[in-house]
């Protein structure tokens, strides 16, 4: 069996070393410095648990040589760093972590190590990656991509209408960092919860899509002339957001209040943990849609990649945790297997643009009850 380290145990790194656990294929070491995480994952065939410091190189370096791929789930604060750390020990990575750094920066280390790091294999960024790279494959010239994604409660509760299905920190930056779109062929930036739309969408209804940074490395991969993305949320949790943020409750400059510094943001977060947790027997949904619009055999032509996913009814795994989790085991797998061996650094759009990849990644997905459906339009004229 080969060895597979899972770098986090935290909502998605626990549901991935169950998953890769229960394949059967490998033998798996969960890591993390939460003692209760790693507590819920003890007792189960092929994997074990360790406490582990992984804010600490030296500690994620000896993770890595102990096993032949490693799946980073670590916080995006951490994730550039342990994709380095990881390279460095020359071990594969499939990985979630979405650092704000570019992870490209990274491919002359893994080409001169000899291995590969399939990274930003999520929902979005990864799977929305892969329906670009599979749209642009076929495309001969690719005018517009359009990215909507979003968790969501069914329930919806005043005044945020929101549960957090993975770290607040992470979402607030979604509300802070600016997000880079392309239009007409020139990369642009527009502040994050701009231009609030609402849009139509199956089961759900309607929701606000508002500008966000998930864009990442297809900003640099993608030939379309325009490109966007956008978070979707309930109506008016946008123009809610906006007044935090231009209050300065996001501010990360620390203030003074009853005689204690303090930044605001941090203040912020806690109390929306706490606002945003999401009560175990409510039922969340997450939804994607990858609008891609380009011209094949000389006719335009709309490809249209649809996912919505639910809680798991028996193991009451989030949508969140499956569309994120899913695809970084399946990458996890081609490295494991040797069905991806090119050395480099490796976006899902990459993997895209190779149908058998393409298709055993949406046959993978389907196999754990999540399916991810294209269909295809031509347009008049």
């Amino acid at each position: 069996m080969k060895k597979i380290a899972v770098l986090g145990a935290g909502l998605v790194g626990s549901l991935m070393a169950r998953e890769l656990a229960a394949d059967g294929r490998f033998e798996v070491t969960a890591l993390d410095r939460d003692e209760r995480a790693l507590g819920a994952l003890g007792g189960l065939p092929r994997l074990a648990t360790r406490r582990a410091d992984l804010t600490s190189p030296r500690e994620v370096a000896r993770a890595a040589a102990e096993a032949e791929v490693v799946v980073g789930a670590v916080p995006g604060v951490l994730g550039h760093q342990v994709l380095k750390t990881v390279l460095e020990a020359r071990r594969p990575l499939a990985d979630i972590s979405f650092a704000p750094e570019d992870p490209l920066l990274l491919d002359p280390l893994a080409k001169a190590n000899g291995v590969a790091a399939i990274v930003d294999c999520g929902v979005s960024p990864g799977l929305s990656n892969l329906a670009v790279g599979r749209a642009e494959a076929l495309f001969e010239s690719t005018d517009a991509i359009r990215i909507l994604v979003g968790g969501l409660p069914f329930r919806r509760v005043k005044p945020f209408e929101y549960r957090s299905v993975f770290s607040p920190t992470d979402v607030i930056e979604e509300y802070t960092r600016p997000a880079r779109i392309r239009e007409q062929g020139r990369t642009v930036v527009k502040p994050a919860l701009s231009e609030p739309e609402e849009v139509e969408l199956p089961v759900v209804g309607t929701l606000e899509a508002f500008n966000t940074d998930g864009l990442r490395t297809l900003l640099v991969t993608s030939r379309a002339a325009n490109l966007c993305e956008k978070t979707l949320r309930y109506p008016g949790h946008a123009a809610l957001m906006r007044a935090f943020r231009d209050s300065g409750f996001f501010g990360e400059a620390p203030i003074e209040a009853a005689g204690v510094r303090i930044a605001p943001r941090a203040v912020t977060e806690a109390l929306l943990f706490a606002a945003w947790t999401r009560p175990p027997e409510d039922d969340e949904f997450t939804v994607l849609r990858v609008t891609c619009r380009g011209k094949r055999a000389g006719r335009a032509e709309v490809r249209t990649y649809d996912l919505f996913d639910r809680t798991d009814p028996r193991t009451r795994a989030t949508s969140m945790a499956r569309t994120t989790g899913f695809p970084c085991i399946l990458a996890a797998g081609m490295l494991a297997e040797g069905t991806w061996r090119e050395p480099g650094v490796f976006p899902p759009e990459v993997l895209g643009r190779r149908a058998d990849l393409w298709d055993g990644m949406v046959a993978g997905l389907a196999a754990r009850g999540v399916t991810f459906r294209e269909s295809v339009a031509v347009e008049p004229g």
